[in-house]
């Protein structure tokens, strides 16, 4: 079979390409049924085939001593190696795709001189440092069992700088890495003598790196590779996917015409999972994102559990969850808490845990989503939609982490909504049917910071440089007019910038070529490479009991900047699973002490919120559009849409609902693209500003993942709606929004920093977030109106196409829903209305009663729209 035949195989049939397709097609028997109980028997787990024949006499000695045979995927992979081919492995959780990946190195090594010199044979890049980590310390079994005389080390941001400057001139045959350290590593002068002699590059988890920013990054530092290590072939790792093809794009360069792809090797397809969903026949809540309402059910899911992994999809939500788990701990459980913010020495100190099953509970973010294993993990459970099929598949695939053991999902919905696009995520993940992906082209920015660090590393050619990016598949498209305007903005900073010395980067030396201007350049690239930009940290430190604030404390982990300046000494939030009394900021960071109160503010985050997907949006809208699907819901939720369609009326699949109707002083506004959070806020903003224009005098409106809701003081019923929902407001009326709007202003700043013109370190320290928000928001102001064409603009508005504003994602449903507008003029609120008005009352309630008058206009709303006069 051929790469492109390949690529179009069916997901159901699991092939491989090549010769090798016709010897491991067909199934054998032979399985051992009583695998080694270790960490490596998880992740590099038996075959069911019993012929070891394509491996040399140690290993097949090693696979039998374990009780293992090589699976056809694994064996595959090593006759491709043969070949000198770059091959994709796609294979669900559990299938061995790890060991697959480096068994033609160790192989390759194994029949080498104990003697010979360091050189680096294998690159590996994973996009955590945890699973780096984790798969240097599984290599460390067959390589100390079979005696193996190779080096394998990691090299991530916490390594020691000697032990980094060490690799640079004395490198292991195997070294483990992340996206950002390739960077750093192709930008050091001494970059061609260390990958002169590599034969391999791995990537893991590909499938979560390829399509971002960081997938930029990897790519161009991948082209570079290539120019220094012309030989060396790319093997990449990843979950089962809806279209390999663009991954397998993405392993090999591209030419200038047509297209080149890897070899594809699917592996067999595990288990089908069972997923359970959680919601009661009794009661579901019509509103909110913590589930509250189900606590004493996952505390139930948890005792039946060997180990529970709870993934919740906020840093917030998690601390919360958290504390109301522990406070129903009756049976004093070992539950932990693991996310982003925590310290590292608190996360390593739960992975251990985890690592050694004494763990019954974790409450986790995406943190541990990717592939690292946890052999005592037998159930996941997840609180809230998971907004995606891919994301599920990845999260149950913590469980039961084996090819042949179905893995046990709880999904349990925290609101009515959320009952529909959990059953939806369920059906979509047992049909085998997964999310696809919006594919973006190479981020502008991202190749402004890769311009610099190939200065750094030596002087360049810029035909050579473009020729080289433009073969990385994010950059086929790239322009030789927009390789040399990003060119121009590294060396100048752009026509509006040139007069400024501090953002001249590059000079052209005599021979045509280009270098960095200054030596601290190169250091200053150093210390902000990479492309995830976070909001400014400050340490949250434990106050030592006895001791006065700022006479140092144990960390506990960081917190947002803006969130910690709104803190006033007393106040209380949580964090790191204690409730927490702000006692003062110092240099090193914000001291607090815990205290015993009940209540307290929960920690805003900016990051952390999956918007839900395209796909799994339009399942749910068509499990909406057909009333014979409701029967199989709760009890609460079938009744729901029923009345909704007795009250007002339900959308046929395409079609966008739009409902007015008046309640207490104020008219509302209310439709249900289903598009997510992101696209329905950007919506919101446009659509008021075309409502103010009619004088319809909007008020302000509110957006969930599923639902846009706007009040105002005039009646919205007799606007043209297919006018008001025109494509054409991503014209004007989008560019004179983004002019003003924070949310543009912050995707610039992101641009700006990753493509260096910003840098929020320096060798006298870091900056604050106010200092890097002014300094962004003069050179904003300063390029609109006097460079609107500069390439940082252009860049952040295709940032904004996908990013905070989802703009490309609006588009696409303004396009749907063309002359498919359905309106109702209702006398009151709607069931369906009813989640998005609670929404409303959320925003504009605060104060100590605020619980209580949230009860009290939750159950006024629900008796109004759920009465049947």
């Amino acid at each position: 079979m051929t790469a492109g035949k390949a690529a179009s195989a069916t997901r159901s049939s699991p092939v491989v390409t090549g010769e090798v397709a016709r010897r491991v097609s067909g199934e054998t028997k032979g399985v051992s049924s009583e695998p080694a109980p270790s960490t490596i028997a998880s992740r590099w787990s038996p075959s069911p085939v019993t012929t070891g024949e394509e491996l040399p006499a140690l290993f097949s000695a090693w696979f039998a001593s374990r009780g293992w045979s090589i699976r056809p995927h694994q064996s595959a992979l090593v006759e491709h190696a043969s070949r000198g081919d770059s091959v994709l492995l796609v294979a669900p959780t559990g299938g061995g795709k790890t060991l697959a990946g480096f068994l033609p190195s160790l192989i390759d090594l194994a029949g080498q001189s104990a003697r010979r010199a360091a050189k680096l044979h294998t690159l590996y890049i994973s996009p955590l440092k945890a699973l780096a980590v984790d798969v240097a310390r599984n290599l460390e079994a067959p390589v100390a069992e079979m005696g193996l005389p190779i080096r394998v080390e990691t090299r991530t941001g916490d390594t020691p700088a000697s032990r980094r400057t060490r690799q640079r001139h004395r490198p292991p045959d195997i070294l483990l890495t992340t996206p950002e350290q390739l960077a750093l590593l192709v930008a050091q002068q001494g970059a061609t003598t260390m990958f002169a002699d590599l034969k391999t590059v791995v990537l893991d988890e590909l499938h979560a790196m390829y399509n971002s920013k960081r997938g930029d990054l990897l790519a161009l530092g991948l082209a570079r590779l290539k120019t220094i290590a012309p030989n060396h072939r790319r093997v990449g790792l990843s979950a089962t996917v809806a279209d390999p093809a663009p991954l397998q794009r993405y392993l090999v360069p591209q030419p200038l015409a047509g297209e080149a792809r890897a070899e594809l090797v699917l592996g067999k397809p595990g288990a089908p999972p069972r997923i359970e969903i959680s919601a009661s026949e009794e009661y579901v809540p019509w509103q909110g994102h913590l589930a509250r309402h189900a606590m004493a059910d996952i505390m139930a899911a948890i005792k039946s559990a060997r180990t529970a992994l709870i993934f919740v999809n906020t840093r917030a939500q998690a601390e919360l969850t958290f504390q109301s788990l522990w406070r129903i701990n009756d049976e004093n459980l070992p539950i932990a808490l693991h996310h982003g913010s925590l310290a590292p020495q608190q996360r390593r100190k739960v992975e251990a845990a985890m690592s050694r099953g004494l763990l019954r509970g974790v409450v986790c973010t995406s943190t541990l989503d990717l592939g690292i294993d946890w052999g005592a993990v037998d159930k996941v459970i997840c609180v809230g939609a998971p907004k995606g099929a891919a994301r599920l598949v990845q999260r149950i695939g913590r469980a039961n982490h084996r090819l042949d053991e179905s893995s046990l999902a709880v999904l349990v919905p925290a609101n009515r909504f959320e009952v529909l696009e959990c059953n939806a995520a369920r059906d979509a993940v047992l049909a085998g049917e997964l999310d696809g992906e919006r594919l973006k082209r190479g981020s502008l920015d991202v190749l402004a910071q890769h311009i610099l660090g190939t200065a750094a590393a030596r002087p360049f050619d810029a035909d050579v440089l473009y020729a080289e990016a433009r073969s990385a598949s994010p950059y086929t498209h790239l322009t030789r007019e927009d390789f040399d305007k990003v060119l121009d903005f590294v060396a100048t900073g752009g026509y509006a910038l040139k007069r400024y010395d501090r953002y001249a980067k590059l000079r052209r030396t005599p021979e045509g070529l280009w270098r960095i201007a200054h030596p601290r350049l190169a250091q200053q690239y150093r210390m902000n490479v990479g492309v995830i930009v976070e909001e400014p940290m400050i340490d949250i430190r434990l106050q030592a009991r006895g001791r006065p604030t700022g006479a140092g404390g144990r960390v506990l982990g960081q917190l947002e900047e803006y969130f910690v300046e709104q803190l006033v000494p007393g106040d209380t939030f949580v964090f790191s699973g204690h409730i927490l009394r702000f006692e003062g900021m110092r240099d090193d960071g914000a001291y607090v002490s815990k205290t015993a109160e009940a209540q307290a503010q929960i920690p805003s985050y900016n990051g952390g919120k999956f918007p839900l997907s395209t796909f799994l949006a339009e399942r749910v809208r068509e499990m909406v559009s057909t009333p014979e699907r409701w029967d199989f819901l709760p009890g609460p939720v079938g009744e729901w849409l029923r009345m909704q369609e007795f009250r007002s009326v339900i959308p046929k699949p395409g079609q966008l609902l739009v409902e007015t109707f008046p309640r207490g002083s104020k008219e509302y506004l209310v439709c249900y693209p289903f598009e997510g959070r992101l696209a329905h806020q950007t919506l919101g903003m446009l659509l008021t500003r075309r409502l103010e224009r009619l004088r319809l005098r909007p008020l302000g409106f509110v957006a969930n993942e599923y639902a846009l809701a706007v009040w105002g003081l005039r009646d919205m019923g007799g606007a043209d709606m297919d006018a008001l929902f025109d494509e054409d407001m991503l014209g004007d009326d989008l560019d004179a929004w983004l002019r003003e709007s924070s949310l543009y202003k912050r995707t610039f700043r992101n641009c700006a920093i990753i493509s260096g013109l910003i840098e929020r370190r320096d060798p006298r320290g870091e900056k604050t977030g106010r200092q890097v928000t002014f300094s962004s928001d003069l050179i904003y102001d300063v390029l609109r109106e006097h460079e609107p064409d500069h390439i940082l603009l252009r860049a952040t508005y295709e940032d904004a196409g996908s990013g905070l504003l989802d703009i490309a994602r609006l588009a696409d449903m303004l396009k749907r829903v063309k002359n498919r507008i359905v309106t109702r003029r209702l006398e009151r609120v709607s069931p369906l209305a009813v989640p998005a008005l609670l929404e409303i009352s959320k925003e504009m309630v605060a104060g100590e009663a605020h619980e209580d008058i949230l009860h009290e206009a939750e159950a006024s709303l629900i008796e109004e729209a759920m009465r049947v006069d």
